[in-house]
């Protein structure tokens, strides 16, 4: 097995993040299209995960070895991600998770649970 240099690990199960709060599945799949079109699959790893257990905050990934975790993100959100962290190395400050003022079950729920934006 070779090692990666960035391993991505993006909410896919669980209650919310795979479609409730957005489309986690979505998120997953195009940053696979993005690394596969781009030659990357043997230097970046996109993987399925369950749920982080950060309810509310989805979709939410994940990326090692930079230990930057990334809340609320939508498919269109997947291509800056991959442009600016994954090859360039900068993280998408806009879309970080911020346990301290998100954390799990933080925000506001609607009658029918979908997030209060």
């Amino acid at each position: 097995m070779s090692v990666y240099e960035r391993h991505v690990f993006v909410c896919t199960r669980g209650e919310w993040c795979p479609a409730v709060d957005g489309d986690g599945l979505g998120v997953h799949a195009r940053l696979k299209a993005l690394v596969k079109a781009a030659g990357l699959a043997d230097r970046v790893r996109i993987n399925h995960s369950g749920c982080f257990s950060q309810c509310g905050n989805g979709p939410m990934l994940v990326v090692y070895p930079d230990a930057v975790w990334y809340a609320g993100v939508s498919p269109d959100d997947a291509d800056e991600i991959f442009e600016r962290h994954l090859l360039g190395g900068e993280p998408v400050e806009r879309l970080r998770y911020q346990p301290a003022t998100m954390g799990p079950h933080k925000l506001p729920r609607d009658e029918s649970g979908h997030v209060v934006r």
